[in-house]
């Protein structure tokens, strides 16, 4: 985490110590207008009024019109407690970033395609690029951001902040994704691997909600799964954990990036599937290659093909989860990414390959649903996440 302080007198420091003390008084005294805010604190009206403009677009205020002596008032009232934070989504060919409140709600979204995979540090640049405008557009200062939290479709080592060597994106190998992203924004930023995040999300606010025992899947260019075992996030010894992609299924099987032999990834991974598709099939319904999406709008309309392909990896995915329902014994497997929304042409055969590899006992309870957030789920667990740590 990298901790910046705002400079001491910086135009910064004055607004948010003013920001401060409007705050105060609408905790102190409750609903005040304008006017009676300009008194108490002993702003100028135009200055409570940029800032009350800015508090309200990051939802910490509610405005609405009332009288005062006669005539036509603005009445502030206190809806939470002030703050923004930022979630940076990192994946291999595109950037998202969100703003949201100091609950975790959020309040706007940006996306673009970039080749975040090609460098690290271009990578970052572009995402701080992408959270000011997005911050700009939402009308929010950037001195109102208390936290930020990066995703990061790899292992993140718990003490070092570094990428691990086996990742979707290897050129981030030993990176610091944090710490970069930190120097540039001038805001502590914290680094998760994306399936921990989305399996946060999910655990509060989509399919996981209730669930003790949770193992979320994101299926993307590889495969990696979020923990949570007893209500807590379960990383492991060096960040590490969730990195199911890498169950060996088969020894005699393709060559893996991580040097192995029929991992679980080399049948599901974006790249490994759309290597299968006849050459026969045309599934892409747009410029460019074929994509998952293509590949299971294909088998959804009837193309036999890629039933087959889907059933396949249905199949592996099965097979890996059933060991990992044997090793955690989950309440709730969720299977995200772009393959989730085959829906009952991936889940059904993966119960089929799990009822024959894991114990009746560690399927008795356990429940296998598709994502309830999309592709959105390590977003939403960043503005979590970051909303926790500014409380």
């Amino acid at each position: 985490m990298t901790d910046t302080a705002v400079t001491p007198g910086s135009q910064s420091a004055l607004r948010q110590a003013n920001e401060q003390r409007v705050v105060d008084v609408l905790r102190r005294e409750g609903t005040r207008t304008q006017a009676e805010l300009a008194r108490a604190t002993g702003l100028s009206a135009a200055s409570v009024s940029n800032i009350v403009r800015g508090l309200r677009a990051a939802g910490t205020v509610a405005v609405h019109d009332t009288s005062s002596n006669g005539r036509r008032a603005r009445a502030v009232t206190l809806v939470r407690p002030p703050g923004t934070v930022v979630a940076v989504d990192f994946a291999p060919e595109r950037v998202t970033v969100a703003v949201g409140d100091s609950e975790g709600n959020m309040l706007a979204r940006e996306e673009i395609d970039y080749d975040v995979a090609a460098d690290p540090d271009r990578g970052v640049r572009r995402a701080s690029w992408l959270a000011e405008t997005t911050l700009l557009r939402a009308r929010i200062d950037l001195s109102t951001v208390g936290s930020v939290v990066a995703s990061v479709p790899g292992p993140i080592d718990p003490h070092g902040g570094e990428v691990g060597g086996i990742s979707c994106l290897p050129r981030w190998a030993g990176f610091r994704p944090a710490e970069a992203l930190g120097e540039r924004l001038g805001v502590p930023v914290i680094a998760e691997n994306d399936a921990n995040l989305a399996v946060l999300a999910e655990l509060h606010r989509g399919a996981g909600q209730g669930a003790e025992h949770l193992i979320h899947l994101v299926i993307g260019d590889g495969v990696g799964a979020g923990i949570i075992v007893s209500g807590g996030l379960f990383r492991g010894a060096g960040g590490t954990a969730g990195e199911v992609g890498h169950i060996a299924l088969d020894p005699r099987g393709q060559v893996c990036r991580c040097g192995n032999r029929g991992c679980l990834e080399t049948f599901v991974g974006a790249g490994y599937l759309l290597d299968m598709l006849p050459q026969n099939t045309y599934v892409s319904h747009g410029p460019g290659p074929a994509a998952v999406e293509d590949l299971v709008g294909a088998a959804r309309s009837g193309d036999p093909g890629c039933r087959r392909i889907l059933a396949e990896a249905g199949t592996a995915l099965g097979q890996g989860v059933a060991i990992m329902a044997n090793l955690f014994n989950p309440d709730r497997v969720i299977v995200g990414g772009d393959l989730a929304e085959a829906g009952e042409l991936l889940l059904d055969p993966m119960r089929r390959a799990m009822e024959l590899g894991a114990l009746g006992s560690a399927l008795s309870r356990l429940e296998l649903l598709p994502s309830a957030l999309g592709r959105d789920a390590s977003l939403y667990g960043a503005l979590r996440m970051a909303a926790q740590s500014i409380h």
